[in-house]
């Protein structure tokens, strides 16, 4: 390649990251006036509405993105399905990344939440990391990762996993379709107990925070994404989840995802079948009884990075 090419190529590039990083950031401006109907992902905060047999739980990690506005459509007609949609599912996304990531990842210590705090990853990603392999205690799931898309989420994971700061964790919240119209498991609270119990489950994090990336992906079935705090952009931590349904689409993009699950997805609904099997946590400092746990334990026994 002459030298002509190589500089074309570095521009062209650098185009495609500061337009990527354009798009992140009007992204992270919009997502506070975007309604998110389902929306229950975010950062220690759940929003669980019980009436009439019906418990909404809008929140996985955080404040709720659009919580208010679901809380308030909740109360109006406690009877209404979460669980409709208003239009055709959209398919699951492809593994294959369209975008490339930053080649320098920043972590930013935050001591503000419960945390297990171990170190701060290293700035250079390692960038040929193809699969993440969780193994639980009850079966084992593998990930197709989007390193290319999402280094630092990437990085951050494998670095924690060295750690062994996931080995013999807990898996804090589980939302299921009959009672909460999307199907997710969330993992990552080092200091969750997950016995319907703890007033702090759900807020453990790893001590510190990172930037947003690989956030144009709806959460279809298969897909694993970090959870942040809902109202926040770039307050991306140890956790993350696993979405085990296509309905979760109705949440919309706006998370980092690490990638697709491409074996275990039996496992995981084997796992995460049915409300009946949810402990309800009334003693959730929030008030919202945000700490959905499985009742049969779901325990992250060790993840490797390949």
């Amino acid at each position: 390649m002459s030298g002509d090419d190589r500089q074309n190529e570095e521009d062209r590039q650098a185009e495609l990251a500061r337009e990527h990083k354009e798009r992140q950031a009007k992204r992270a401006s919009d997502q506070t006036a975007k309604a998110r109907r389902n929306t229950f992902i975010g950062a220690g905060v759940a929003v669980v509405v019980v009436a009439a047999g019906v418990f909404a739980a809008t929140t996985l990690v955080g404040n709720d993105k659009g919580a208010a506005e679901v809380d308030a459509a909740a109360r109006a007609s406690a009877s209404a399905s979460p669980s409709t949609s208003s239009g055709p599912l959209e398919p699951a996304p492809s593994i294959t990344p369209t975008k490339t990531g930053p080649v320098s990842c920043a972590y930013k210590r935050e001591t503000a939440v419960p945390n297990k705090f171990v170190g701060l990853p290293g700035k250079r990603p390692n960038m040929k990391l193809k699969k993440m392999t969780i193994e639980f205690n009850r079966g084992k799931v593998v990930v197709d990762l989007m390193t290319a898309a999402a280094p630092c989420s990437v990085n951050s994971m494998s670095f924690l996993s060295k750690k062994k700061f996931y080995d013999n964790m807990k898996c804090h919240r589980l939302v299921t379709p009959d009672v909460a119209g999307v199907h997710m498991l969330q993992c990552g609270d080092p200091l969750a107990k997950a016995d319907g119990k703890n007033p702090t489950d759900g807020q453990g994090t790893s001590g510190y925070v990172f930037t947003d990336e690989n956030i144009d992906i709806p959460v279809g079935k298969g897909v694993v994404f970090l959870t942040q705090a809902g109202d926040a952009a770039g307050q991306n931590n140890s956790q993350f989840a696993f979405s085990l349904s296509d309905e979760n689409v109705q949440i919309g993009a706006g998370y980092n995802v690490l990638g697709m699950v491409s074996e275990g997805m039996d496992t995981l609904l084997a796992m995460a079948t049915s409300g009946k099997d949810l402990l309800l946590n009334d003693a959730d400092i929030t008030g919202d009884g945000g700490t959905t746990a499985p009742k049969n334990p779901v325990i992250i026994k060790r993840i490797t990075f390949s």
